[in-house]
């Protein structure tokens, strides 16, 4: 019963993870930039971190099974 919210959290988090990245990945790849205004290293690298941190949190949330 508690395994629902877990598995629900840990797709999302997944998801967004892993959709994040891709996206960054293809801003950086045809040298678009990853956020208006802001320097394109930093928001690459924050982007890249946060998508990181996203996944890992849900495959976190997959290991609570």
């Amino acid at each position: 019963m508690e395994s629902g919210p877990a598995i629900f959290a840990g797709t999302v988090f997944a998801l967004f993870g892993a959709g994040l990245m891709l996206w960054t990945g293809a801003r950086v790849a045809h040298r678009a930039p990853v956020a208006q205004g802001v320097n394109p290293v930093a928001s690459a690298t924050f982007a890249l971190l946060a998508g990181t941190g996203a996944l890992l949190l849900g495959v976190w949330c997959f290991t609570r099974l």
